[in-house]
């Protein structure tokens, strides 16, 4: 897992390849203004989902793990907290993992929170459950999905 401003970006474009292509979309001017939804970067391999949502409470969310894509999660507007724990650490599965939505809900509870204010990111990697969305209010941000087998 990674917290980190949008400027120091390129820091991490070695990670994969995914990154600088990530990162050069982050970087639009015209972020703020995209509507809601998916928009491609290079294919299935890296994408953006631009999302206006409602905060949740801890209580009302789960963690949740991706094993096919990494995800850099940037916050336009709002304060976002999320919930981290290590993936291994999970022992509460919520269901079984969804191979076409790459996704996995656990029941466990994070073992670390932390906010991420406009103009900040966290990347999380397969081995990285983590909670995201909650808030007291409204979160404007940008989700990167970067496909591992991408790059």
């Amino acid at each position: 897992m990674i917290v980190d401003i949008l400027e120091n970006g390129p820091r991490y474009f070695a990670i994969h390849q995914g990154f600088a292509k990530a990162f050069e979309f982050l970087s639009r001017s015209d972020l703020n203004q995209l509507e809601p939804g998916k928009y491609s970067i290079e294919g299935d391999s890296v994408y953006a989902i631009v999302a206006k949502e409602p905060g949740r409470r801890k209580e009302e969310a789960q963690l949740e793990i991706h094993e096919k894509y990494i995800d850099i999660q940037f916050v336009l507007a709002g304060a976002e907290t999320m919930g981290w724990q290590a993936k291994s650490s999970c022992q509460l599965p919520a269901g079984e993992y969804d191979p076409e939505d790459d996704i996995q809900f656990f029941d466990d509870r994070p073992d670390s929170w932390f906010t991420v204010h406009p103009g900040a990111f966290a990347v999380f990697f397969p081995e990285d459950a983590h909670l995201p969305l909650v808030s007291t209010g409204d979160i404007h941000k940008v989700v990167v999905k970067i496909a591992l087998n991408g790059g």
